[in-house]
């Protein structure tokens, strides 16, 4: 089952073409990054899904259905900054958007409890962290149990702590069965959550999959010894690797993943004299990736 599927989304603003004709699956039960920098339509897209904007062309559905208002009301959305009344408690403010969202209110200490303030229910807003103000709005988000969340830049702002706090949320959501559709600019941050990944560039997609798949179809063994040259010639006459490159005083070696075998290259090495410095298996990341699909 698809939570979302995307058909061609168009959305122009006057002559700027805002997203390009974007088609896409959410599959239920993962935790989708829709990942771009500023500018890329992240925001928009998302507007569109929760019917906020009207594409200027294409179709969308919500649970394999033409979407409607029954549909929207199973999905938790965080699409702004936190926008909560300063003086009131964390209790008060969820009771005013419970009845905004005609939800009941038995389900606040639930959702508190969810996302670690119950401590500090009944603290005024003004005297909250950032980290804090985030995870009270994903709590609203949260408030009548809904399976699916959009979250737009969760982390944004946030210190190291804080983005740490999101991601733990993040992660035990998606443990307890949500789909979460994820809006970010952090690579770093849809890497470490995420299962799968759009990826947007100036309002046209130009990846998207399983996050594992969307990584380079690479493993990288970094490579080093005192005599660079002796150890390319040496390195030359090994035999598996897709390629090599020469970077920061060190050698790359390129494999299909799973092709690697750290101890031969360091045998092989060894019987040619050479004494290794440096020897190390590194994924491509998600930045790096990115950057060559973006660039």
């Amino acid at each position: 089952m698809s939570i979302l599927s995307l058909n061609n989304i168009r959305k122009n603003y006057g002559p700027i073409q805002a997203l390009k004709g974007v088609s896409f699956d959410v599959p239920k039960g993962t935790v989708f990054g829709i990942l771009g920098p500023n500018g890329s339509g992240k925001t928009t897209m998302l507007g569109i899904i929760m019917d906020i904007l009207r594409p200027t062309s294409g179709t969308y559905k919500l649970f394999d259905q033409v979407p409607d208002e029954t549909h929207r009301r199973q999905i938790g959305t965080f699409l702004e900054t936190p926008n909560f009344y300063h003086y009131l408690s964390a209790t008060q403010n969820l009771k005013i958007a419970a009845a905004i969202k005609e939800r009941g209110e038995e389900d606040i200490p639930r959702v508190l409890e969810m996302v670690n303030l119950t401590q500090r229910k009944d603290s005024r807003f003004s005297t909250y962290s950032l980290g804090m103000k985030q995870r009270l709005a994903i709590a609203s988000s949260l408030l009548g149990n809904p399976e699916v969340l959009i979250l737009d830049e969760p982390t944004n702002g946030l210190d190291p702590v804080g983005i740490a706090e999101i991601r733990t949320l993040i992660k035990k959501l998606h443990l307890e069965g949500k789909t979460i559709i994820m809006a970010s600019h952090l690579l770093d941050e849809v890497e470490k959550v995420c299962t799968h990944v759009a990826i947007l560039k100036k309002g046209d997609l130009v990846a998207t999959g399983n996050v594992n798949e969307i990584l380079a179809n690479e493993d990288i063994v970094e490579v080093g010894a005192a005599d660079i040259s002796k150890l390319k010639m040496s390195l030359e006459r090994l035999s598996g690797y897709n390629s090599i490159r020469e970077q920061d005083h060190l050698l790359q070696l390129f494999y299909p993943i799973g092709a690697t075998n750290l101890e031969s290259i360091n045998r092989h090495c060894f019987n040619d004299d050479i004494v290794l410095n440096h020897l190390q298996l590194k994924k491509k990341s998600l930045e790096s990736k990115f950057f060559e699909l973006t660039n």
